[in-house]
């Protein structure tokens, strides 16, 4: 597959995964005192991340020229777009397990730092199977166009976060205790470590983004199998996801026709790997970008426009207030029969 090849040394990679690890820890030390965040703090700290992620594009333009930069913004977008329907899911994994708003950074930082891990992984593994086998562009791209047309076709399903087979492995692994016991993952009990629901709600969160690294790692690697490219694309993306959380589930009902902008993206994405082995060859950077950008805009206006006159949250999940909620200590757990909650898109799980 003939690509972008750059020379990264050690150092480099060393240096951008150290800034990495420090702005998530600048993050963890911000809120440290599991205090609820709201709009505005979120819509600050979003812009912050945006900016890192938007300026490390222009160091790359200064270093390696425009199509690198190009490139790499492509990749940065398209993933900053799939991680807004990773916000739905959270949503409604947190309205499911009833999960106080204090502490819902949290889960999401230690998800964060998983979601990392898993890219990293399925970055390099996918990127030697795709410059090995040249077949599996054709596989990438038949499962990118599989997911789109899913996600467009796939609307209101149930989402049944407690029935993770993950959840559910983790439940009979680990003993575990169905109520919050303040932010603690685990807890004593009777002298033996016992997991908390909050640590259940963590498994749900990582289950989750594994599921979604698989196709957005693809449809980065759609556009570039260049490992620095795809992982600082990735990672500058995701370290803004708490952020946007906290910014979007209170307006996640305006965003009703969002999924068909992204499923439009995964199938464009599958369409443009399956092309690059073929005598079409790859697709020009600023096609990519302009067919990225005038989609991710489309499908949010349209959005916007349709549900002007709406408010609030899609069904089941709770508008995000930002007004702190009473401590539920050891009284908060869901009922065995609880009803399911219905998704926005076309992910099925957790």
């Amino acid at each position: 597959m003939n690509d972008l090849s750059f020379a990264v040394p050690l150092w480099v990679w060393a240096a951008v995964t150290l800034g990495i690890c420090v702005m998530l820890a600048v993050d963890l030390i911000a809120h440290r005192d599991n205090h609820v965040i709201g709009f505005k703090e979120a819509a600050i700290w979003s812009s912050i991340w945006i900016a890192i992620g938007l300026g490390f594009g222009l160091i790359l333009l200064a270093w390696q020229g425009g199509e690198v930069s190009s490139t790499y913004y492509a990749g940065y977008l398209i993933e900053k777009a799939l991680s807004i329907d990773n916000v739905f899911v959270f949503a409604l994994v947190f309205s499911f397990f009833a999960v106080p708003d204090a502490y819902q950074h949290k889960v999401l930082f230690w998800g964060v730092l998983g979601a990392l891990a898993a890219r990293l992984v399925f970055i390099f593994v996918g990127a030697e199977l795709l410059q090995v086998f040249f077949w599996t562009a054709y596989v990438f791209g038949a499962f990118l166009i599989w997911t789109g047309w899913k996600m467009a076709v796939s609307k209101d399903e149930e989402v049944h976060p407690d029935r993770n087979p993950v959840v559910r492995l983790v439940k009979k692994l680990i003993p575990t205790d169905p109520k919050f016991h303040g932010d603690k993952f685990f807890i004593r009990r009777n002298g033996k470590r016992v997991a908390t629901l909050l640590f259940v709600v963590l498994v749900a969160v990582e289950a989750t983004d594994l599921i979604f690294a698989v196709d957005s790692v693809a449809a980065v690697l759609a556009i570039t199998t260049n490992t620095f490219l795809v992982w600082t694309a990735n990672a500058f993306a995701v370290l803004g996801l708490r952020s946007l959380y906290f910014c979007l589930a209170g307006l996640l009902r305006r965003f009703a026709y969002l999924h068909y902008g992204l499923a439009v993206l995964l199938a464009f994405a599958g369409v443009k790997l399956i092309l690059s082995e073929t005598p079409v060859g790859k697709l020009p950077i600023p096609l990519t970008l302009s067919v990225i950008a005038v989609t991710i805009t489309v499908s949010i206006a349209w959005s916007l426009i349709a549900t002007r006159n709406q408010d609030g949250a899609p069904d089941g999940i709770p508008a995000m207030t930002g007004t702190p909620p009473a401590d539920r200590g050891d009284e908060t757990a869901p009922a065995p029969d609880r009803p399911a909650v219905r998704g926005t898109h076309g992910k099925e799980s957790p």
